[in-house]
């Protein structure tokens, strides 16, 4: 049997808030399309996304999947372009999904197939346990029974024919849902077990009960990092990726960014890939004086090309000169910038050896860092050099 899935990612979003499309939206540390696509990946040998092109393909990069469709003026004109380009490949299951909904639960897809047998299409629903209200005006207007209504998810799965020959013939209001054109043509559609983590993200408050959910998936790997420079006159002082006044510096092969370089190994410890020499030997031209900030970027790759997150990370400079705290958020905010997380993820503080020590002599400066990484438990040890 040939499963194919369509991706629905067309949509504005326009009840989500200003920003990007929510669909693009970063959770747990990869755009919620590329999470719904990965759920759906282990099912199916034909993923159509449709949507817009440019943005669909930079967040399944690496993913394999058929040329971008664009979407159209209404979800079902979305889908409509999605079978329209499935159909040369002649697929015996189509998966209707929206692009929105990142959490699937493993046994969603296998039940829908298992009722595929019986049926020509087959939803995940949730039977509705809130009482209901019908109002108008800010006030009720009446109570509605709750019995035998359920609310129905994503991903819908079809008999691949039907649903394009119902697509093709349909006239008149907009479906809402793939499987209301099956009802209205007569054709029973079964209902498996929904569940409700599958949220769709609708509204803003809906990311962070997403963000819950995906990093209950995921399990922590914690890192450290330990480096050292000795003090050069006539060298810029760069640290954390913030330029200090003064004309002492670190002297190293590259910029000497002590603090970054710290930090660099604590994401790759956390990761289990080595040191930051092992990703830029320092006996090569190509780093001599290279901006440390290349060098914190690609760890911050390499967290995503396991489908990690950073949790959080803490940076200690130890030194007696120059003073730290008061160039402390700066620093804070350019080592977020540059892993691309929230301010209040990142720590920078100092301390001092008691003038003990190449540092308390004024020699050096040395730096210590931890990384909190979440990574998927599947990903655990195959994260690539």
């Amino acid at each position: 049997m040939r499963i194919a899935a369509i991706l629905v990612a067309a949509g504005s979003g326009t009840r989500f808030g200003a920003g990007p499309a929510k669909q693009f939206l970063s959770i747990a540390g990869r755009p919620v399309i590329r999470w719904a696509a990965d759920a759906l990946a282990p099912y199916v040998s034909l993923l159509q996304p449709v949507g817009e092109a440019a943005a669909i393909g930079q967040a399944l990069s690496g993913l394999d999947h058929l040329a971008v469709v664009p979407g159209g003026a209404t979800r079902q004109d979305s889908v409509r372009a999605g079978l329209d380009a499935l159909a040369p490949h002649a697929p015996d299951v189509v998966l209707v999904h929206d692009a929105a909904r990142p959490l699937v639960p493993p046994g969603t897809v296998p039940a829908l197939l298992a009722a595929l047998r019986t049926h020509r299409g087959a939803i995940p629903a949730v039977p509705v346990a809130d009482t209901l209200k019908r109002a108008a005006g800010g006030v009720i207007e009446a109570t509605v029974a709750r019995e035998h209504l359920y609310r129905a998810q994503t991903p819908q799965a079809f008999d691949f024919t039907t649903l394009l020959d119902l697509h093709r013939r349909q006239a008149g209001p907009a479906a809402t849902d793939d499987a209301w054109l099956l009802e209205r043509a007569g054709l029973a559609v079964a209902l498996v077990a929904g569940h409700e983590e599958n949220i769709k993200l609708t509204y803003a408050e809906d990311a962070a009960r997403l963000e819950r959910g995906l990093l209950g998936t995921m399990v922590p790997r914690v890192g450290t990092g330990f480096d050292v420079h000795v003090l050069r006159a006539g060298r810029p002082m760069i640290l954390c990726g913030v330029t200090l006044p003064g004309d002492v510096g670190l002297d190293g092969h590259s910029d000497a960014d002590v603090g970054i370089h710290a930090l660099c190994d604590a994401i790759y410890g956390a990761l289990a890939e080595g040191d930051i020499g092992r990703h830029f030997p320092p006996g090569e031209t190509a780093w001599k004086d290279a901006d440390s900030a290349r060098f914190l970027r690609h760890a911050a790759g390499r967290i995503a090309a396991c489908g990690g997150v950073l949790a959080n990370a803490d940076v200690t400079l130890i030194c007696e000169r120059p003073k730290i705290t008061p160039h402390a958020p700066a620093m804070t905010a350019r080592l977020a910038e540059l892993l691309g997380v929230p301010a209040g993820r990142i720590s920078v503080k100092a301390t001092t050896t008691e003038r003990l020590g190449f540092a308390g002599r004024g020699e050096g400066i040395a730096a210590q860092a931890v990384a909190s990484v979440m990574v998927p438990w599947t990903g655990l040890g195959t994260a690539a050099a």
